[in-house]
């Protein structure tokens, strides 16, 4: 946990509402992390595709991306089972990314990853355009969505990332899974033990350290057949400080 001191000389910690998210490095992010098929990336999407597999296509009315980023992958494996997708983002650059990539086409990059995608669940739609269609952008805070809205939420890299308070990040987490009805899907990755940490030549953002441990300690009131597993850290990744990944699925309790 990095600590702030203020003027007075009190010591804080940073909370998502001392951040400014419209000016997260998007380009700086996605160069670091998205223009090509790490291996993180293949364990993720192998470990959600297992789970995807077990929901017939179509089958998930609406479904949510919660707090999407500019990561397209997580969209492109729920477009398999559900019939529409709302892409929930609150970082202004983050929206206009997305909008961009459904509106006038994705970006080449992005094509290992839905042919990878495709490759462990053939359900998806047979095009990477064909998926993002699925896909509706919405900027907006995730905090304000309605209880029981969605058959599904996916979260990728959000509550852990989003503060650096252990309370907060369990009330994210209790947000995430009260946005699906009762017997709604979750599916889930976090960085493990991920500190403060910098994107490209200067910007720094939260981080809250979390382990298996602590995300079964969370979900485990709210939900039932909750899985939780964990990847090791990528050599092939930029050093942000993390130990991992922690991959979860759960069912809404």
């Amino acid at each position: 946990m990095t600590w702030r001191v203020s003027k007075s000389g009190e010591i804080t910690t940073t909370h998502n509402d001392d951040v400014d998210w419209d000016s997260w490095p998007v380009a700086d992010y996605l160069a670091e992390n998205y223009r090509e098929v790490h291996p993180s990336d293949a364990a993720v999407i192998a470990h959600h595709s297992a789970f995807y597999r077990r929901l017939a296509p179509g089958s998930l009315g609406r479904s949510v991306e919660w707090g999407a980023g500019p990561n397209l992958y997580p969209l492109i494996l729920a477009a398999s089972a559900s019939r529409r997708i709302d892409a929930v983002e609150a970082g202004a650059g983050n929206v206009a990314y997305l909008e961009r990539q459904i509106l006038r086409g994705p970006d080449a990059s992005w094509v290992p990853f839905h042919g990878l995608c495709r490759e462990l669940n053939p359900a998806l739609p047979a095009t990477l355009a064909g998926a993002l269609a699925h896909v509706d952008v919405v900027h907006g805070d995730v905090r304000d969505l309605p209880p029981g809205r969605y058959d599904l939420a996916s979260m990728h890299f959000v509550a852990e990332g989003a503060t650096e308070d252990r309370a907060e990040f369990a009330d994210f987490c209790r947000l995430f899974v009260r946005c699906v009805a009762p017997g709604g899907y979750l599916v889930a990755a976090f960085m493990e033990n991920m500190p403060t940490y910098r994107i490209g030549p200067a910007s720094r953002w939260p981080g809250c350290p979390v382990d298996p441990d602590v995300v079964t300690e969370v979900f485990a009131p709210l939900t039932r057949e909750l899985a939780v597993t964990r990847i090791d850290a990528d050599p092939t990744l930029p050093d942000y400080g993390d130990s991992g990944m922690v991959l979860l699925t759960a069912v809404s309790a």
